[in-house]
């Protein structure tokens, strides 16, 4: 999932959240998201970001998507810590967690009689957004990747958004391995619909919460 740059434009501003708005914000943006995920995974599609390395580990090994993303997502808190604070890598490591719980719940209660490939693209793309945005907004993050790409960009000057572009677009690529070009294509428009939600709703001067 490609949210470097949102990440970025939210640390413009910090309105402060009390401890129960978190939660609510927390619980109620990744259940969003997981259940953009699990349109994608049961469309057999994917997305970027370090959930986009999960799918391509659960295509391939067939290990559970929950503890595939939570797993990837480990080694990067050191750099959050460094990059965000303790309070943003401590938010973002239950959001994580949370996404990882709800991914692996919601099939036990949800099944789709018929899911078009298409549709679960657009609506899991919108869904992945507006949970996304959600959970920003409360000072956190659903991500390893992100945080790496803010660091390249402290560090060596390199544009955030377009590494995250190049990573993004490399595990895309990847799944070709796993999956079909039809089902790639589909997961592109996916992740263009997810970045588009972000782009046109998480900008410099409007609210924000990081």
């Amino acid at each position: 999932m490609s949210t470097a740059p949102a990440v970025a434009a939210g640390a413009m501003g910090v309105p402060h959240h009390r401890l129960h708005e978190d939660v609510q914000a927390l619980t109620t943006g990744t259940l969003f998201v997981a259940l953009g995920v699990v349109m994608f995974g049961h469309a057999g599609l994917l997305t970027g970001g370090t959930a986009g390395i999960a799918f391509l580990i659960h295509y391939a090994t067939g290990l559970s998507f929950s503890l595939a993303f939570f797993a990837v997502n480990l080694p990067f808190y050191v750099f959050a810590w460094r990059r965000m604070g303790l309070a943003f890598t401590l938010k973002t490591f239950a959001a994580v967690g949370l996404l990882s719980l709800f991914t692996w719940v919601l099939p036990q209660g949800l099944a789709f009689g018929y899911l078009s490939p298409a549709l679960a693209a657009v609506l899991g793309g919108l869904l992945c957004g507006a949970g996304m945005l959600i959970v920003f907004r409360h000072g956190a993050s659903l991500g390893g990747l992100n945080i790496v790409v803010l660091y390249l960009q402290d560090r060596l000057g390199w544009r955030a958004g377009k590494v995250q572009m190049v990573m993004d677009g490399l595990i895309v690529l990847g799944a070709l391995w796993v999956t079909d070009w039809q089902r790639v294509a589909l997961s592109v428009l996916g992740a263009v619909v997810l970045n588009l939600a972000l782009a046109i709703n998480h900008r410099p001067g409007r609210y924000m919460a990081m």
